[in-house]
């Protein structure tokens, strides 16, 4: 089997352990790769050896303390950083509250945190994903450059509209564009040195009358975070 080819089989894998709400069986991750039942196993051996996963009781496969430990090396200075003011952000506005970050073509939640004593606050979890043509942390992220200098970087994702709207206004909004009935506000996060992230709440959009208080916690919290980072 191709290097290349069991690798990607691996991080499929770990996919799929990390997206699914249930322990998957070997037998279950092998008809998901669409292999035999003895590659997957290899497979699983491997990710075990190197703390990645490991079996419960039952034989089931659940995430292990080695991703736990990757995840953390991620983005570490934005995470350890961002941390209070998510907490504060989600507490205050009864929302959860999230950074994402730019990868290639995708939009990738790299933390969130939902508000305490909340039961209408819509789950966001860290490593959610979603293209870069949808959402307001998308377009917040965008917005952090001009339509010339994202054109000139080739990112293969158009530069949108939207974008240049949230230049001017310094936060980006987006309505059912990711889940029916349910809005995300964004503000843009400078990282010296990195590529610039967002941070962001969503909501149900009827739970909300006005959102300019978000709007400006978003642009104080996001403006600190920026202040902490350049230091």
């Amino acid at each position: 089997m191709p290097t290349s080819q069991t690798l990607s089989r691996g991080i499929r894998v770990l996919e799929m352990v990390a997206d699914s709400p249930v322990h998957l069986s070997i037998a279950e991750i092998a008809e998901k790769l669409e292999v035999h039942r003895s590659i997957a196993y290899r497979i699983i051996r491997t990710l075990e050896q190197h703390h990645l996963l490991n079996r419960d009781a039952a034989g089931h496969i659940r995430p292990a303390s080695g991703l736990a430990a990757l995840a953390r090396s991620v983005q570490h200075d934005l995470q350890a950083t961002a941390t209070a003011e998510l907490t504060t952000l989600a507490n205050q506005l009864s929302m959860t509250a999230f950074v994402a970050v730019w990868e290639y073509d995708l939009c990738t939640t790299l933390q969130s945190v939902s508000p305490l004593n909340s039961q209408r606050a819509i789950v966001h979890r860290p490593g959610s994903v979603h293209g870069m043509d949808v959402g307001a942390a998308g377009i917040a992220i965008q917005s952090s450059y001009s339509k010339e200098a994202w054109e000139a970087m080739d990112t293969l994702v158009a530069y949108r509209d939207a974008a240049a709207q949230a230049r001017l206004d310094g936060y980006a909004m987006s309505e059912n564009e990711v889940i029916q009935g349910v809005t995300s506000l964004a503000v843009p996060i400078e990282q010296p040195g990195q590529a610039p992230a967002a941070l962001a709440v969503v909501f149900a959009t009827s739970t909300v009358d006005s959102y300019q208080p978000v709007i400006e916690a978003l642009k104080l919290s996001a403006g600190r975070i920026s202040q902490k980072l350049a230091h």
